[in-house]
């Protein structure tokens, strides 16, 4: 019996996200451009920068642009040349706006429904794939018994791991009318994560056990993958176009993985607490095991992860052969065992412990604010930013 091959899909808001996915074994990485976006917050990229996507990813790694916002009758025209100056250089178009999905088909590129269509059954499902989708991003609201019926028509992606909107697939207006901002263009201002009190009108307040009552929990199948395994679910995506490269590095090498072998108790409960090191408002099973509840809804507005970075300072030098870097520390102090990363637009990510400080060739046990230190670095570039990996107690953060 030939092992199904399953794709781990990571997001890449930027370039040093995107080298984070493809060192940490994502399969396929989705962007954005800045145009057409459904997230302008992140620093998405231009069409001149296909090129160099193309380099990193090389031939392993599948490159999918999202369209999945609104188009409107004047922006066909841009859409157009958009699509025409992206052909050849990306594998798909994730997209639900039929005017992109006209515009996939005459200028012959694939094209991949995103979850903003809300497939939600096999008719729904089969319109779509009958247009010639090659892959359905199915809607969010699914469970597994839904999501395993509706594979047998196409190529399914599903979310594995990330935020998850309080909205039906993300289709949200709240946004749209507190401040102008539309989630359904890109903009969203995420006001459902915020903490509220309910008053009337004569001003009395009710008294609420959570504030932030809208604010739902991030997915997490890591526990139970073998069952979206199970399910038909091809492709397994990490959400996250706005988070940052140590987000996207530590996610995808837990989800690799989990994808290449069953794990044991043990190795998930491990993969756990690695998980939890990074932005995390709480785990859910979202729709896969059952209707969510009360206890899916986070009582945070943002994050619960263990760990925070705090940024340190930027390579001043890098010295390939000694594998040794300089910093001119901005925020001190740094100390001997401190856990570090070092994030660049070309590095990527690199995680390690400082094993030794020196400043001028002589060992120091710490380096202050002003001082340049210098210390063994896996790989850095001049001008990377170093930051200071630090635990924190997640209950100080509520």
């Amino acid at each position: 019996m030939v092992k199904k091959k399953y794709e781990l899909l990571a997001p890449a808001g930027g370039f040093p996200q995107l080298v984070a996915a493809v060192n940490a074994g994502a399969d396929a990485v989705y962007f954005g451009l800045k145009e057409f976006s459904m997230r302008v917050n992140a620093k998405n990229f231009a069409i001149k920068d296909l090129k160099k996507i193309n380099e990193i990813c090389g031939d392993r790694v599948k490159k999918y642009l999202t369209i999945n916002i609104i188009v409107y009758d004047e922006e066909i025209k841009k859409l157009e040349t958009v699509i025409k100056k992206v052909k050849g250089k990306v594998d798909a178009i994730i997209c639900w706006d039929m005017s992109v999905i006209n515009l996939c088909k005459k200028h012959g590129i694939p094209f991949h429904i995103s979850t903003q269509a809300s497939i939600s059954n096999s008719q729904m499902a089969q319109f779509y794939t009958d247009l010639g989708a090659e892959r359905l991003v199915l809607a969010r609201e699914l469970n597994l018994k839904q999501i395993k019926k509706i594979s047998k028509i196409n190529e399914i992606e599903c979310f594995c791991h990330g935020a998850m909107c309080v909205a039906v697939s993300g289709r949200c207006f709240m946004s749209q009318h507190v401040s102008g901002r539309s989630a359904n263009r890109g903009m969203c201002t995420q006001p459902c994560r915020r903490t509220y009190e309910i008053k009337d009108s004569e001003g009395n307040k009710l008294e609420l056990d959570n504030h932030t009552v809208m604010s739902a929990k991030d997915l997490c199948a890591f526990p139970f993958i073998e069952k979206l395994k199970a399910a038909g679910i091809t492709s397994f995506k990490i959400e996250g176009r706005s988070r940052d490269p140590r987000y996207v590095d530590t996610v995808v090498r837990q989800y690799r993985k989990a994808l290449d072998k069953k794990l044991t108790k043990k190795e998930i409960e491990e993969g756990l607490v690695e998980l939890k090191k990074v932005y995390t408002k709480g785990i859910s099973s979202g729709f896969y095991l059952g209707v969510p509840t009360a206890d899916d809804f986070s009582s945070v507005e943002n994050s619960i992860a263990t760990t925070k970075k705090e940024f340190l300072g930027k390579i001043t030098h890098y010295y390939t052969k000694a594998g040794v870097g300089t910093m001119l520390i901005s925020n001190g102090p740094v100390k001997t065992g401190d856990e570090i990363c070092v994030i660049g637009k070309t590095t990527g990510i690199e995680s390690f412990k400082i094993g030794r400080l020196e400043i001028e060739k002589q060992e120091v046990p710490e380096g202050k604010r002003g001082e340049e230190v210098g210390f063994k670095i896996p790989l850095a570039r001049k001008g990377d930013d170093v930051y200071l990996i630090h635990r924190v107690n997640p209950e100080e953060q509520k």
